[in-house]
């Protein structure tokens, strides 16, 4: 690969992260500080992103992949999700606000898979040369964070003008990126795209359980999602986004450590830990405070390492072993569309009530009772422990083959 193309597919890559941490992460606390909006409507906002994600692989493996070259679709969608940023931003009314983030998510959350669709296909040595390249979309969200912080427009509607910018150099970009014509081979259908062919996985136990609780852990992964920004600002921590960056380097770092961590301790004593985390860091969110607490805090924010990779990351491999050659895709179709679609639709709205329940009075010192929000979705994730610990066996190798 020249010089020229790795340049041109990492800034491609940073800017498809740099655009979605610009808005993402604080999102909760634009809604509460500048359209007044509750708990509820907050976690309504999120699942927005939800709903487009489940949406995301129709678009993609039956229209986008079959009709029309990758690189000119993500440039459409990232110009156009220029434009609708740029509304946001000017939006002052929450339900005008709601409808024009459903319509951005459903133009962005394509382009993630189009993104690595590009990229793989200008690739020799993928499992060498893609995490080279993906790096640099981490390194996106981090500096949209750092950015965030430092200029003090956590909840200024100006974060959507950061987004919307960097969203149009993307749309620009994605058309000087390698030709990837799309793919008419095969007989592409709704189910195929859905994972259909994956549901004889459900035969085994093992994976029914763990497909389960991937659904009930995205619970706790909504929490922090929606609300995990305006809990620190709320505690009056200064540059909060900015502190936040330290989950995505964590979550980094934690990449590195998963295949040493599956030779020594095998895919049931990782996703086990993964689940452990995410009932410490909410333990740790409830008791830590803005003064002596802030390094619970702290740590807290540096789990997100292993709560996402160890859980999520180390399930996606988990689910290519199991299901073999045959049905790999398909498995991973449906493990995503159930996850990032189902699981965080219903998480982002559970939140949201959680949330609003323990609202306190107005005058009091913060406007949520922290303690009792968080320590809810420890109290899930300590179920999911449960069940998972009785009921998981990973499979035998010869199972996995084929």
């Amino acid at each position: 690969m020249s010089i020229s193309l790795r340049a041109r597919l990492s800034l491609a890559m940073f800017l498809e992260f740099f655009t979605w941490g610009a808005w993402y992460v604080t999102l909760g606390t634009y809604l509460f500080e500048q359209l007044g909006a509750s708990a509820v409507q907050v976690g309504s906002a999120y699942a927005n992103f939800s709903i487009a994600a489940a949406l995301s692989p129709v678009f993609v493996g039956l229209v986008a992949d079959r009709y029309f070259a990758a690189q000119r679709v993500l440039g459409v969608l990232h110009l156009l999700g220029a434009g609708i940023l740029v509304m946001l931003a000017r939006a002052d009314d929450y339900g005008a606000f709601w409808w024009l983030l459903l319509l951005y998510s459903l133009l962005y959350a394509p382009t993630m898979a189009l993104m690595n669709s590009v990229t793989f296909r200008q690739l020799k040595d993928a499992g060498r040369e893609f995490p080279l390249i993906r790096v640099f979309g981490t390194a996106g969200w981090i500096i949209a964070g750092l950015l965030l912080g430092y200029l003090g427009i956590e909840s200024s509607a100006s974060l959507f003008y950061m987004a919307a910018g960097a969203s149009a150099i993307l749309g620009l970009v994605s058309f000087t990126l390698p030709d990837t014509p799309p793919d008419r081979t095969g007989n592409a259908s709704l189910g195929s795209v859905l994972g259909k062919e994956a549901l004889v996985l459900f035969k085994q136990r093992s994976f029914l359980v763990f497909f389960l609780s991937s659904l009930a852990i995205c619970i706790p992964l909504s929490f922090y999602y929606s609300f995990a920004n305006p809990f620190l600002n709320d505690l009056g921590i200064s540059n909060a986004a900015g502190k936040m960056t330290l989950g995505q380097l964590s979550e980094f770092l934690f990449l590195l450590v998963i295949p040493f961590a599956f030779k020594r301790f095998g895919i049931k004593v990782i996703l086990i830990m993964g689940i452990i985390a995410w009932i410490v860091r909410y333990i740790l969110f409830a008791f830590g405070d803005a003064d002596s607490g802030m390094g619970l805090l702290y740590l807290g924010i540096l789990l997100h390492g292993i709560c996402y990779d160890f859980f999520f990351v180390s399930g996606q491999i988990y689910v290519d072993r199991v299901a073999g050659d045959r049905i790999r895709n398909s498995a991973q179709g449906l493990i995503t569309f159930a996850t990032y679609g189902i699981g965080m639709l219903i998480g982002s709205y559970i939140s949201g009530l959680i949330t609003e329940w323990f609202m306190l009075p107005e005058g009091s010192a913060m406007q949520f009772n922290w303690q009792g929000v968080w320590l809810v979705p420890a109290g899930i994730a300590a179920v999911v422990l449960v069940v998972f610990l009785v009921s998981f066996r990973d499979q035998p190798v010869k199972e996995r083959e084929g």
